[in-house]
């Protein structure tokens, strides 16, 4: 599949999303959007990909939406809703999907940022900076920051970067704990892809059965629900390759192989 405003590419089990309009800062797009959503749901498809980390081509992440993009390109009977998102459910594709890293390499603005509140982990350059400016220029956050920066980040420290509007480094990121990573420039994208082939080592079903245990437990006070919600879970790990392989690894001492535990059940 041929992309525009994105660069796919594959670096041994992780699957690479570059942000390229590095003359824009890589600002956001609906079409941008889009082919996000396509290319992280190949991703998904791909059994041979276990991880996304996605960063931005050149000094800059992305710096938020493109405003002269919706001036020149949207027309007004478009809906609100296809004009801020390109028409993707972004938090379902995320939550859903394969681990997603984000490897941030320079400024992070508006929806540079909020797009990847809902990532899995978030490692931050040296030379990156943060900017959640909605109030600034006379708008409130969207694609469920002010659920997700509270998740992060806590109460006060959520006020504190949506009300006074101002940017942050790096490394006070990680401080606060919006970032989870600090990584020299010259390392980001290495320490990223790093952390993404540990995680894509791992079965790719129970990863995702875990980001949905974690989305859907980790604001509920209900134990009993949040047990019933594993005990599901769990019960079909047990039916599945990957737990029999696992198991059988452990037994005779040696490495698993899940993809040829689940190629074998195709046969």
């Amino acid at each position: 599949m041929s992309y525009e405003q994105i660069k796919v590419e594959t670096r041994g089990n992780v699957c690479l999303i570059t942000l390229n309009r590095p003359e824009k800062l890589n600002a956001w797009t609906p079409d941008m959007s889009r082919e996000l959503g396509q290319a992280i749901t190949a991703a998904n498809e791909d059994e041979d990909i276990g991880a996304i980390v996605m960063t931005g081509e050149g000094r800059g992440f992305c710096a938020g939406a493109d405003m002269s993009y919706f001036q020149n390109n949207i027309d007004a009977s478009e809906t609100k809703a296809h004009k801020r998102d390109g028409g993707i459910d972004w938090i379902s594709l995320i939550r859903s999907s394969k681990p997603c890293i984000a490897a941030v390499n320079g400024p992070a603005f508006g929806i540079g940022v909020t797009q990847i509140l809902p990532f899995d982990m978030i490692v931050a350059s040296t030379l990156s900076k943060f900017g959640l400016v909605f109030v600034r220029v006379g708008i409130v956050p969207e694609l469920a920051s002010s659920h997700f920066l509270v998740q992060r980040v806590g109460w006060g420290k959520a006020h504190d970067l949506l009300l006074t509007a101002r940017p942050v480094s790096g490394a006070e990121a990680v401080e606060l704990g919006l970032a989870d990573r600090l990584s020299e420039p010259e390392t980001l994208l290495d320490d990223a892809l790093a952390l993404a082939g540990q995680m894509a080592a791992n079965p790719s079903p129970m990863l995702r059965m875990t980001k949905q245990l974690l989305s859907a437990n980790s604001c509920d006070t209900d134990t009993a629900r949040i047990q019933a919600r594993e005990h599901e879970s769990l019960e079909v790990c047990y039916t599945l390759p990957e737990h029999k392989e696992a198991v059988a690894a452990f037994t005779e001492k040696r490495a698993p192989d899940f993809k040829a535990a689940r190629a074998k059940v195709r046969e």
